[in-house]
């Protein structure tokens, strides 16, 4: 990776709203994503003052919550 890397900046999400668009599809939940960073393990970083992830880090968070529902779900049915 270096300063120009076109790759790196498109896995980059910048803001709260940025963000909800691709966890909700709604630009309009960012309440929904600073609820996520405070009471979850919601994997997001800072820079300076704005809350940041990449979408590559949130797609395998996602697929780990699913995988961690559907082992809970089977463990108690």
């Amino acid at each position: 990776m270096n300063d120009n890397d076109p790759d790196f900046a498109k896995d980059m999400l910048r803001g709260a709203e940025e963000i909800a668009q691709f966890l909700y599809g709604d630009r309009g939940l960012r309440r929904k994503v600073y609820h996520l960073v405070a009471t979850s393990n919601l994997p997001v970083f800072k820079l300076g003052s704005m809350i940041c992830a990449r979408k590559s880090v949130l797609l395998r968070w996602v697929t780990e919550q699913e995988a961690r529902h559907t082992t809970n779900n089977r463990m108690h049915a």
